[in-house]
């Protein structure tokens, strides 16, 4: 991380502007053939949430070229920078918005009302729905808010396609990705979607940092009906 000890202070302050540090290319892309990628990035009519938020989260790596951690003024809801830009956290909330959950609206309504529950280490007295969504801690608070929290592990196996995962980096960095349906070749891993500094790219880097939260938000259709299904009158008495 020395390179990171050199920036100048100006860098660490654009990128403080987010909490979604990044500034460099991990250089542990998962390249895959332009047809499987088209087949990745397809949706369906009857898609599922976590089959658009997959596809969504890999169409990015065609779409977002570069990382840009300045502050911007949006439109709300829906607002977002150019799509060829972004942070770690744009990764996020633009496959989100592919389930028709907007990200920036669902953080400033949670804010609004419940202000005191997320970081203040950015000096803000209230909310700001042009730059809190792009922020790793408040996105990290709104998923633990909502009941999405998942174990942290260093088994490959327990994160799943869908699943959000935030790192720290070193020196207090944070980072922010998106577990990928792509698996990485000869391992249990899968490849992470985020944008690092080089724009949206797929790697294998999942336990490339120190990780600090894990998120599922969209179950797999087994799953839903594992945790649908009642129990038998013996288990209820066994448990």
């Amino acid at each position: 991380m020395s390179m990171i000890r050199t920036l100048p202070v100006l860098f660490l302050f654009i990128f403080s502007l987010t909490g979604c540090q990044a500034i460099r290319s991990s250089q542990r892309e998962v390249g895959i053939p332009e047809r499987e990628l088209a087949a990745a990035i397809q949706v369906k009519a009857d898609a599922t949430p976590l089959e658009k938020i997959n596809a969504g989260a890999i169409e990015q790596t065609t779409q977002t070229t570069s990382y840009d951690a300045s502050y911007v003024k949006l439109g709300y809801p829906n607002g977002d920078v150019s799509l060829n830009t972004g942070v770690c956290a744009d990764v996020v909330v633009r496959a989100f918005r592919k389930t028709g959950i907007d990200l920036q609206k669902e953080l400033h309504e949670d804010m609004k009302k419940h202000f005191s529950k997320y970081p203040r280490k950015w000096g803000a007295r209230k909310p700001d729905s042009n730059i809190d969504h792009r922020r790793v801690p408040n996105l990290m608070t709104w998923f633990d808010r909502q009941g999405k929290t998942q174990q942290i592990t260093k088994d490959a196996k327990n994160y799943q396609p869908g699943d959000i995962v935030a790192w720290e980096l070193g020196n207090g960095l944070l980072h922010i990705g998106m577990v990928s349906k792509i698996k990485v070749e000869s391992s249990d891993r899968h490849a992470i979607v985020h944008n690092i500094g080089a724009g949206a790219r797929m790697e294998d880097v999942l336990f490339e940092w120190k990780i600090i939260g894990h998120y599922r938000y969209f179950e797999r259709k087994q799953d839903a009906k594992d945790k649908a299904r009642p129990r038998n009158r013996n288990q209820a008495v066994q448990d």
